[in-house]
């Protein structure tokens, strides 16, 4: 059968090459042109090149080239070329920025002296407020660190994700009326690289923030050092009611601004890693405290990351009281800046379950345990009557069940 395949495949090939050459002589084409054209290469478009037209001759080596290079996609290959023209006017832009910021000023300068009467030497007002060396809130010693130790199990939208989620932590905390120290543990690779190139070095000129190259047990002890001294920060919001309080109960009497007077600001903190599957709850913040909350944006991929990290370094967990205060219908992970805003809120109103509301987004469906159970309280009267009209009889909720307004009314039996 193989002898007898081989020489039908011999006669196809010759057939084909028959037709071609009889192709070739009714052409108009002359011999020469035609030995031109067959032992010319070939020429061919890359995949990716489709939208600007643009065609490339294949070049020595470039097997080899093609071989070591990783093949992307089509739409990976536009994603790239998209990135290279926004880098490439980078400077464009940032002219044509000033160029703005220039006419406007103008304008509102014209404006001004349109409005000013003739002869007038009053000088225009600034075009942006003063600047001012510090923030008008205060500091308290308490240090929120973020752990960025976990580059490996994070696609790069999601390191972006973390990026812009500590850039808006930061600006939280300085605009907070109680701002926290805060810092970042393994500080490197592909954060940094972001950081310093496409956010222009910025975050060197934050104050208050800490970009620690070591682990989040040696940045934690660090961390001790911050809230030291004059810049350390003093004891004031939600902090200050509970050092009154202990105060108080071990003075009896003692004023509360003696007892403030009196509070030790040096006593010794402790240090805590965030997380929500943490069996201990986090019931308050205490002063010359270290938090730790894991930069960590997976999409709930690695469940108890964090929790087994910790636990492995010895650090004490704890979680936030969500459940005590809110019943939500998502997943109770919050991504790191809600913490940090969190905190800060029950360093301004000491109540745990106003921070949670003016912080969660509305999408995450939570809603206060108290308002809950206001709502449901007149719900059982409503269905008592109504099953009454019905069935002429009285109605009891059963023990230890949800309320009528969730359950089929049952009839109580004569």
């Amino acid at each position: 059968m193989e002898a007898e395949g081989r020489p039908a495949k011999i006669r196809k090939l010759e057939h084909a090459q028959e037709t071609e050459d009889a192709t070739m002589d009714d052409s108009t084409l002359t011999t020469g042109q035609a030995e031109t054209q067959t032992d010319s290469a070939p020429v061919t478009k890359l995949s990716g090149d489709s939208e600007n037209g643009e065609v490339s001759v294949p070049q020595e080596g470039d097997d080899a080239a093609g071989e070591a290079a990783p093949k992307l996609s089509k739409n990976q290959l536009k994603k790239q070329r998209r990135w290279e023209r926004w880098e490439a006017g980078r400077e464009d832009r940032k002219v044509k920025r000033k160029e703005k910021i220039k006419a406007r000023k103008e304008r509102r300068r014209t404006e001004w002296e349109e409005q000013q009467p003739a002869g007038s030497a009053e000088q225009p007002p600034p075009f942006r407020a003063p600047r001012r060396g510090e923030p008008p809130g205060v500091q308290v010693p308490i240090t929120i660190l973020f752990d960025c130790d976990f580059e490996e199990y994070m696609h790069d939208h999601e390191l972006k994700s973390l990026g812009l989620q500590i850039t808006r932590s930061y600006s939280d905390n300085r605009k907070a009326p109680f701002r926290c120290h805060l810092g970042i543990s393994s500080w490197g690779g592909k954060m940094k690289e972001r950081f310093d190139g496409v956010l222009a070095k910025q975050y060197t000129s934050w104050k208050g923030f800490q970009f620690c190259e070591e682990d989040f047990v040696k940045t934690s002890e660090m961390s001790k050092e911050w809230m030291k001294g004059p810049r350390g920060g003093k004891i004031a919001g939600a902090l200050a009611k509970y050092q009154v309080e202990q105060a108080q109960a071990e003075g009896e009497g003692v004023e509360a601004e003696k007892a403030l007077a009196d509070a030790d600001a040096d006593e010794e903190g402790e240090v805590v890693y965030l997380s929500a599957e943490s069996d201990n709850t986090l019931e308050r913040l205490k002063p010359n405290s270290t938090y730790i909350i894991g930069g960590l944006v997976d999409k709930n991929r690695h469940k108890g990351l964090c929790y087994k990290r910790a636990l492995d370094r010895g650090i004490k967990t704890a979680k936030l009281p969500i459940g005590e205060f809110l019943q939500m219908d998502s997943r109770k992970v919050l991504v790191t800046n809600h913490v940090l805003d969190i905190m800060l809120k029950w360093l301004e109103h000491d109540d745990w379950g106003k921070a949670f509301i003016e912080v969660l987004p509305k999408r995450k469906g939570g809603v206060l345990k108290t308002e809950e159970e206001d709502g449901d309280e007149g719900a059982p009267d409503g269905e008592e009557e109504a099953a009454e009209e019905v069935a002429g009889e009285n109605v009891q909720p059963i023990p230890n069940s949800p309320p009528p307004a969730y359950e089929d009314v049952v009839q109580a039996s004569t």
